[in-house]
């Protein structure tokens, strides 16, 4: 009785029952506005920040080489989600599935990692934020103390990153206050970033040094792949893209493109950043907080620069907006299905917004942001994403197997060659990861479990 209970499955009939009653927006997302908001929530941390960091520890000029690893992941996992989300057309992402594939317990388990996977996600864009801002004010002659704006590291007289935590709280106020993103602000954001991008990649370009490539694989290759394990965070939000299925019209069209076409355009601008990036500037001076600014400092485009920090700065909201938005709405789902307190799936009657799970999301959230360093936050949402893609991956073979669920959307390819290659990617790019990230993650998990077994499992709505 005990295992089976925690093998009990929600049908898709009674997730589809939870949708017409809860708060969700109309049906009115097409393909574009897809790719857009996938776009939208990628493009942030992974490309203004990361290639810096990791070509100077991990990859050196050979990043390109982790990107690309790591897009082949994404791509497989990518393809995985497109049938989730087609066959499946309900919010809650992976959560979701594994509730209605595996059963309730791994969908705790997917559920507990997607909470670390979008609460430090905007922790660390949220940091990421801190230091373009830092350089944005630092061109009007306006300076934020080192203490009081960098993650707590006494030896280099940082303490709290006021400005990270500011950031998540203003966002989280608007959240509360039923502000969403209209798929017209989202797509002039995306534009924004994007024209920021290519004109760092067009202007930079003249100022390659070949020389500066050399070695190209300064870490070996082990270094590439520890490099594309962490790189891997930059591609993340495309599977926050399969979040809005509900909104979609013909989502068993739209999804697929909206997932893919997303990934696609944003490996294509990592690419040619961590190209550009490396060619300028040695990659043993780029670990810093602001890589593409401090690239443009060096070649003395200046003002060039103000504008990428300007663009990165407006460009990172949209990502913490969409990424806490998504955290929270998995509470509120969780609380809904009696996983978490009933209190997280409260709805207030002015706003018609979840505001107990959104600050007390934030406030977690704003915790990490303060005080832990960027690079140790994006192994650990790294843990916590590959855990999910991996479940995912394999959840398309169970998927196929359910008779339940209607045959028809899209399908991916070269089944089951492919959901099982992509499993056994993401398992790789796992045991690449730090042992203080094992350690860290390990910790989480075993809160979520005793969480579960102490509350979520005689609290669930399906022992009614």
């Amino acid at each position: 009785m005990f295992f089976k209970s925690l093998l009990r499955k929600k049908p898709l009939e009674a997730l589809i029952h939870n949708k017409s009653n809860s708060i969700h927006l109309k049906q009115t997302l097409g393909a574009t506005d897809l790719v857009f908001l996938g776009i939208g929530a990628i493009v942030g941390t992974g490309i203004f920040i990361l290639p810096g960091t990791i070509a100077a520890l991990y990859s050196g000029p050979a990043i390109v080489i982790s990107f690309i690893i790591a897009a082949v992941v994404c791509a497989l996992a990518a393809l995985c989600y497109s049938e989730f989300s087609s066959s499946v057309p309900v919010a809650g992402s992976a959560y979701t599935y594994g509730y209605v594939i595996f059963g309730e317990f791994i969908a705790w388990l997917l559920g507990w990692a997607l909470l670390l996977e979008y609460g430090l996600a905007v922790a660390s864009v949220a940091s990421g934020w801190s230091s373009y801002f830092k350089t944005l004010l630092s061109g009007f002659n306006l300076h934020i103390p080192d203490a009081i704006s960098g993650a707590f590291n006494p030896a280099a007289g940082t303490y709290v990153n006021i400005p990270a935590i500011a950031i998540v709280a203003i966002i989280a106020y608007l959240l509360t206050r039923g502000v969403r993103e209209s798929t017209r602000v989202n797509a002039f954001m995306v534009i924004l970033k994007i024209s920021v991008i290519l004109l760092f990649i067009l202007v930079g370009m003249f100022y390659v040094k070949p020389t500066n490539w050399e070695p190209f694989m300064p870490f070996g290759f082990s270094g590439v792949l520890n490099g594309a394990a962490l790189v891997f965070f930059a591609y993340l939000g495309f599977d926050a893209v399969s979040s809005a299925a509900e909104e979609v019209k013909n989502p068993q069209k739209n999804m697929p493109i909206g997932i893919i076409g997303s990934l696609l355009v944003c490996t294509i601008l990592y690419i040619a950043v961590s190209i550009v990036l490396t060619g300028i500037v040695s990659y043993q001076e780029l670990n810093v907080a602001d890589p593409v600014a401090f690239a443009l400092q060096v070649i003395n485009q200046n003002w060039i620069a103000g504008i990428v920090s300007l663009g990165a700065v407006v460009g990172m909201i949209t990502v913490i907006l969409v990424m806490l938005y998504g955290g929270t709405r998995l509470i509120y789902a969780m609380g809904r299905d009696g996983l978490l307190p009933k209190s997280m799936a409260e709805i207030d009657e002015k706003t018609s917004t979840p505001i107990k799970s959104t600050w007390t999301y934030a406030v977690i959230v704003m915790f990490f942001a303060g005080f832990v360093p960027l690079q140790r936050l994006a192994e650990l949402v790294n843990m916590g994403t590959l855990f999910a893609f991996m479940m995912v991956s394999i959840g398309i073979i169970f998927l196929r197997r359910n008779k339940s669920i209607g045959s028809g959307g899209f399908k991916t390819p070269l089944y089951p060659v492919l959901p099982i290659l992509s499993f056994l990617m993401c398992l790789f790019l796992i045991t690449r990861l730090s042992m203080a990230t094992w350690i860290a993650c390990g910790v989480w998990f075993l809160l979520g479990l005793i969480l579960y077994f102490t509350f979520g499992r005689r609290n669930s709505t399906l022992n009614k």
